[in-house]
């Protein structure tokens, strides 16, 4: 059973992504390119994964082998934070589309299994 501190940086990750899916739930990359509100929210929530993962795996290093992509997870984070001015919404875009979807399962699967359903 993994620590209940990397539990919670788990939990932080489920909870930011599922409010990435929502935000842009029923709309499209225009939709997304043209309102600065919704692309700053979800590159903070973007933020809080890619720390949260960080911090995550500082403790508990095995779970890189269990969520696909951790390393470019966090180096994602990273250019959010460092290098925000070139980061493409067309980059955000093709990530929210190709890899939220597989990371949301991912935690959801880790949650459960170590005794905290996810909703």
């Amino acid at each position: 059973m993994l620590p209940l501190e990397v539990r919670k940086y788990l939990f932080d990750m489920d909870q930011a992504a599922d409010l990435i899916a929502e935000f842009v739930a029923g709309r499209g990359f225009g939709d997304y390119a043209a309102n600065p509100m919704l692309r700053s929210a979800v590159e903070r929530q973007f933020e809080i994964v890619g720390e949260a993962l960080n911090q995550a795996l500082r403790r508990a290093p095995e779970l890189g082998s269990l969520i696909t992509d951790s390393s470019r997870i966090i180096a994602f984070r990273n250019r959010l934070v460092h290098g925000y001015a070139s980061v493409s919404c067309e980059t955000v875009w093709g990530i929210i589309e190709g890899n939220l979807p597989v990371l949301r399962e991912q935690l959801k699967r880790l949650l459960r299994d170590e005794g905290h359903v996810a909703t």
